[in-house]
């Protein structure tokens, strides 16, 4: 199989969301790139424990997609080999009464990963420009000092909060934070046959909701919701990726081959070594074990 290359799918540059590939099997049976996956994901899990033996970098990995993306399946697929103690995902749902009362930004800066570990936001900080932007009555829920109706949610609030994701987001990477930012990019054709697939499968019928189907009505709006935020927030230092998501194993795939990639450039990113006082006396503590009474 080829190699991944990460410029493919790295978005360094404005976007329309348009031209975006929503498909990519790399011209590979769904088993080969099942198989591929494996080695990928084996070789994380080794760089994971030298990352948590280093102890220097966090990796925060944000998942962002339209329903039916396959979020909940990616992350058990790609994170599947690391240690359990390595690796602590977060799924942000609709903020509770605690998290209303601080600003939007909290609960997310509390759940970030320390060094030496992985994060994984499954829905991320971005739902406060998309689902948001998409439903500005939500705006009213944070009892912002400024907004007090609809209206007062302009164009101008929508910028000052990417400054603020855009700082949110240099200040941890300038501290350690190694961060990914992965669109997983569904068509509106493969979200209907997922959403059908959760009707006509029993065991599939709890992911279903009414509302699922009231939110694809507004594709068109997320899809330049997501243009727009894609264009505003991907720098240096907290790239987006456009993930093609119509096939799963291709999906899951190459996520975990960039961040596999990426992580392999921080040549810094090894095992500490022993003290030369400890390191001097290895033979002396091996034989006092092998000689143990």
């Amino acid at each position: 199989m080829k190699d991944i290359q990460i410029e493919d799918f790295l978005l360094n540059k404005p976007i329309k969301i348009e031209d975006l590939k929503t498909e990519e099997d790399f011209g590979e049976s769904e088993e080969d790139l099942k198989k591929e996956l494996r080695k990928v994901r084996r070789k994380l899990g080794e760089l994971q424990d030298t990352l948590y033996a280093h102890g220097k970098y966090a990796v925060l990995v944000c998942l962002q997609g339209m329903d039916t993306a396959g979020k909940d399946s990616l992350i058990r697929e790609v994170f599947k080999d690391f240690n359990a103690r390595g690796v602590v995902v977060h799924s942000f749902k609709v903020p509770t009464e605690l998290e209303r009362k601080h600003d939007y930004l909290w609960r997310h800066y509390i759940a970030l990963p320390a060094r030496g570990k992985f994060g994984v936001f499954n829905r991320t900080h971005y739902e406060n420009v998309l689902v948001t932007r998409v439903h500005p009555e939500y705006i009213l829920g944070e009892y912002l000092p400024t907004i007090n109706t609809v209206k007062d949610v302009d164009e101008k609030f929508w910028e000052k909060r990417f400054e603020q994701i855009n700082a949110f987001e240099k200040t941890i990477a300038e501290n350690g934070t190694i961060v990914f930012k992965f669109f997983l990019n569904v068509s509106k054709e493969e979200q209907k046959n997922r959403l059908l697939r959760r009707l006509e499968k029993a065991n599939k019928h709890w992911k279903f909701s009414p509302g699922d189907l009231d939110e694809r009505k507004l594709w068109d709006q997320y899809q330049a919701c997501y243009e727009d935020a894609i264009n505003k927030t991907s720098k240096p230092h907290a790239p987006w990726f456009n993930i093609p998501a119509d096939s799963k194993p291709a999906a899951r795939l190459i996520v975990a081959s960039i961040l596999l990639n990426v992580l392999k450039q921080y040549k810094d990113i090894k095992e500490p070594e022993l003290e030369p006082e400890i390191k001097e006396k290895i033979h002396e503590y091996k034989h006092q074990l092998e000689n143990e009474s």
